[in-house]
């Protein structure tokens, strides 16, 4: 940190310690506060924008990938390419009803309606190391928005036109286009209890602009014939759209999954995001660095997303323990400047060639945030061969990745002391969240705002903590 200053502009330390004292929007988390949103160039945001329409698309790319992978069919216009494979990847671990309603009819070319990668700052440009259907932030961005706004006008990203808030409605109402306006029902399970307060905010500020938004309980909404109902004000009210924000590994205490397993486009309730756990993957990201579909992603992609997305997609690999033939080796990293053919090999990896990630793919109680993030450059040798016989031993049911690191870039940001005594510039590293919501009738994803987390230097894993900033983002 440099020396500290006073402010003289931007958001005050006192008007941001009150406003989120006023109102909370993480359960018992705090983080820096800043005076000013984190600046990104033009250029910049248009990469930015231009990686959510790649995800979207990848996303389409995907369900066609898994679908003729599940159904034995070839993967190529003019040259045969099966993968069956693929759909044993993302269907490990998984129970059969939750396989089956994901391959329904009824949920073809339906897709997240909330898409969030996290993209690091490099000194090569931006690195993608994962994509969330499910993310939290929402309403923390949108509030974030709101308090940087008079000091950045519509350069703020996600403040220009229709507000996140508005978007964010807009994408919800497009998932029941028959309805003028929708009952919609945001359902936050108790495994994401964190993120209840901000979308608490969210539909608070929704119903003062005259919506019918209501967050509830799992155990609070109910089925009720082919309908879905909760009680508002001591009547049911049927329920139009549910935003489902719960993870598909907790369905066992969701009370009304049983029922929206079973239902089919005939029943009156759209559900987003939909419960489709191969779009949840973090090993989609492996798939599209995989060297035998390389030649799908070309066919499948729009030119220009794959180009994207084979920029920001870091080297990925799944971590799959099978039995090799002698002659065999294994499509991984070299270690000691020779190919592997088990991956317990990684154990011997020196310092440098650990400049690794494993990291669990999806469908655990472990899969988000950094809880099953292990950077083997940055661990003990012990650490290190511990994740590995983890991802090893889990692989039956949970596969784990292995991913490049893509080490973030140093940079500095103004951010208040502590106790807001005064300014530092603070030395950091960045991640950068946007929010992309999608219009499936136009085939786009649109963005809507940027979480920017900056933390401290010497942090390897970035994600939100104390010591980190958390703030919008400014196009400059």
């Amino acid at each position: 940190m440099n020396e500290t200053t006073q402010s003289t502009g931007g958001l005050r330390y006192e008007d941001a310690l009150q406003a989120f004292s006023d109102q909370s929007l993480f359960e018992n988390k705090t983080w820096r506060y800043s005076p000013d949103a984190f600046p990104l160039t033009s250029a910049q945001v248009k990469e930015i924008r231009l990686i959510g329409q790649a995800c979207y698309d990848f996303y389409r790319a995907q369900e066609t990938l898994y679908l003729r992978s599940v159904e034995g069919k070839n993967l190529l216009r003019n040259r045969e390419l099966k993968a069956p494979w693929v759909a044993e990847y993302l269907d490990r671990g998984k129970p059969e009803s939750l396989i089956e309603h994901a391959r329904s009819k009824a949920l073809r070319g339906t897709t997240p309606m909330v898409i969030r990668p996290d993209l690091l700052m490099t000194d090569s440009g931006f690195a993608m190391t994962e994509i969330d259907s499910v993310p939290g932030g929402i309403g923390l961005t949108a509030f974030l928005n709101r308090l940087y706004i008079p000091f950045h006008g519509d350069a703020l990203i996600g403040a220009g036109g229709e507000d996140m808030i508005e978007a964010f409605y807009g994408a919800l109402c497009s998932r029941a286009p028959a309805m003028t306006a929708p009952f919609i029902a945001i359902v936050v399970s108790d495994e994401a209890a964190t993120y209840r307060p901000e979308m608490e905010w969210l539909s608070s500020q929704l119903r003062q602009r005259g919506r019918r938004v209501h967050v509830f309980h799992p155990n609070d909404v109910m089925p009720l014939g082919d309908k879905i109902c909760v009680g508002i004000d001591g009547d049911p009210q049927q329920v139009d759209v549910i935003y489902r924000f719960w993870e598909l590994f907790d369905l066992a205490n969701v009370s009304i999954a049983e029922f929206l397993l079973k239902a089919r486009r005939e029943a009156q309730l759209s559900l987003t995001p939909p419960m489709r756990p191969f779009q949840e993957e973090k090993l989609s990201l492996a798939l599209f660095r995989h060297h035998v579909l390389e030649d799908y992603w070309q066919e499948s992609l729009p030119k220009q997303s794959y180009r994207v997305l084979k920029r920001v997609i870091p080297q990925t690999w799944v971590m799959d323990p099978v039995e090799l033939p002698p002659n065999a080796v294994l499509d991984a990293p070299y270690i000691g400047g020779k190919p592997i053919t088990t991956w317990s090999q990684l154990v011997d990896a020196t310092k440098k060639e650990r400049n690794l990630i494993i990291k669990i793919s999806g469908f655990h109680e472990s899969a988000w945030g950094a809880r099953s993030v292990t950077l083997g450059s940055d661990s003990s040798r012990v650490d290190w061969e511990s994740a590995i016989q983890q991802a090893i031993t889990m692989s039956d049911t949970s596969l784990h990745i292995l991913q490049t690191y893509e080490k973030p870039k140093r940079l500095s940001h103004p951010v208040y002391a502590p106790d807001g005594s005064g300014i530092y510039q603070m030395e950091g590293r960045m991640r950068l969240c946007p929010y992309y919501f999608v219009d499936e009738e136009a085939h786009a994803a649109q963005l809507h705002g940027i979480l920017a987390t900056l933390c401290p230097a010497d942090k390897k894993i970035i994600h939100g903590m104390k010591d980190a900033a958390l703030l919008p983002c400014v196009e400059v």
